[in-house]
């Protein structure tokens, strides 16, 4: 396939170049889904090894599209994990779902501006929609709540707090005081900083030893801060850690809210989903008492990267914390009911995310999506009972919303706690190295232990199986 002179000077291709190019895109991606299961979970490789294979001056002059095509497909998409793979464990894995892909194709391929309603009401109208179906989940007030669709949850609780700190400090919050739990992700101290409080007004509550906020150091806090004449606005809670899946107790973070009138934030971004499930929902009480809540799409709902949301009680608050009345907007406002959503959050520009939540829910329905949900929960249990029924594993923290933290330490051995420390990271190190699986380690209660999120509904118990066998392969004779 080449490229003809007057199609490079307009950067396209012909019609049947472009189909050509499109069918094996499309059949890349579809190879992909179908055997994606069969791969090595783990790309490897140094940053000398990448500048080797990728480092290049810009391209003065054009090259063959099939060549280009075919690099990426053999040398960049290969050396990147696969974090829909069925032995992915760590950090969160990415399950993803074909229809959402195609969704995302098609936005990006009509280059959807989805910012303000002017330029598409389809789009505006597909966010409102999907926004509302969320908030019913949720139980937020459906005449007033409202919501926006971010890049993730780092974004939506960038969003929560910008929000929370206008509506409840102003201008001034120069003795404003914020409080979370040592477990609080780490996307709400970076946002914390970007605001610009100081270190001084971050109140880091213990938890307990279910890695729960303490909840009367918590008050403790609140009133010590009171009375030194201190601001007390905004409680950060979370509804799934990501060390342990942890729900901190909303409904009693709530109550306190109320009581001493501060924000309610809660970071759901990676358990609010669980909603969806019988013992998710029975762990959430209190999350629809939230002034503002984060979840992501892109974890637990399937969705592909990049889709995070914010939901809040009062859409009136996003609009009076980021509105702005440019001149070149005024065209453009429409009425009221006309929603612009870049008067809702941080970006102008926004691509279309609504459209693949939009597609993979009306294709597989919310009752496929409970039973994915459910069946995480259900394994995680299931790994649990297993692990406990082993005499080489140590459960550390409960199976919670599909997350469960573990540490090899065999009865009859008698290993120090530095031992087993260092036990615990090699074999995570030799799994890792082995590229069969991605299992990597964490701390709790200063133990290093190895932890596995499994929401991803084509995970099997024996995929978890696999794995610890594989695990004891390498254990202290191997080490």
């Amino acid at each position: 396939m080449s490229l003809t002179k007057t199609n490079i000077s307009k950067l396209q291709l012909s019609k049947e170049d472009m189909k050509s190019y499109g069918y094996q895109v499309i059949d890349a991606i579809v190879e992909h889904f179908d055997t994606a299961h069969l791969k090595k979970p783990v790309a490897y490789a140094s940053r000398d090894e990448m500048d080797l294979l990728f480092n290049a001056e810009i391209p003065e002059k054009e090259s063959d599209f099939q060549e280009v095509f075919d690099f990426v497909i053999k040398k960049v998409l290969p050396n990147s994990n696969i974090v829909s793979h069925p032995k992915s464990f760590s950090f969160v894995p990415g399950p993803s779902n074909y229809v959402s892909v195609m969704a995302d194709t098609l936005a990006t391929g009509f280059n959807i501006f989805s910012g303000g309603w002017a330029v598409s009401p389809a789009a505006a109208e597909v966010e409102i929609v999907t926004m509302n179906w969320l908030l019913k989940l949720f139980k937020f007030p459906a005449k007033t709540g409202g919501g926006i669709f971010t890049s993730g949850g780092s974004m939506a609780n960038l969003t929560a707090l910008t929000t929370a700190r206008q509506q409840r400090c102003g201008d001034d919050f120069s003795k404003a005081i914020i409080y979370m739990s040592d477990q609080t992700h780490s996307s709400n101290i970076k946002a914390i900083r970007i605001l610009g409080f100081k270190k001084e007004q971050v109140r880091i509550i213990p938890t307990d030893l279910e890695f729960k906020m303490a909840m009367n150091k918590l008050k403790n806090a609140i009133a010590k801060d009171r009375l030194e004449g201190l601001q007390p606005f905004c409680i950060i809670a979370t509804a799934g850690t990501t060390n342990t899946g942890s729900v901190d107790p909303l409904n009693e973070i709530a109550k306190i809210c109320k009581v001493e009138n501060l924000w309610f934030h809660v970071d759901g971004a990676y358990g609010g989903a669980a909603i969806l499930s019988k013992k998710g929902k029975q762990l959430l009480k209190g999350i629809e008492k939230a002034d503002s809540l984060t979840i992501d799409p892109h974890k637990w709902l399937f969705q592909p990267y990049e889709m995070g949301c914010l939901l809040v009680r009062n859409h009136k608050w996003l609009s009076k914390t980021f509105s702005e009345k440019s001149e070149y907007l005024r065209d453009i406002k429409g009425n009221t009911s006309e929603i612009n959503f870049y008067d809702h959050g941080v970006q102008l520009t926004r691509r279309f995310r609504a459209l693949k939540f939009y597609m993979s829910m009306k294709t597989f329905g919310l009752d496929a999506f409970k039973s994915a949900i459910t069946y995480s929960i259900d394994l995680a249990d299931n790994v649990e009972d297993y692990l406990r029924k082993s005499t080489n594993w140590e459960v550390i923290s409960s199976a919670t919303l599909a997350v469960i933290n573990f540490r090899y330490n065999p009865i009859g051995k008698t290993f120090s706690e530095k031992e087993l420390d260092a036990l615990n990271q090699k074999i995570s190190q030799n799994v890792v190295d082995s590229r069969e699986a991605l299992l990597v380690t964490t701390v709790l209660q200063n133990q290093v232990v190895l932890r596995m999120c499994l929401i991803n509904p084509r995970t099997t118990l024996n995929d978890v199986k696999e794995t610890l066998e594989l695990c004891e392969s390498f254990t202290e004779t191997r080490l």
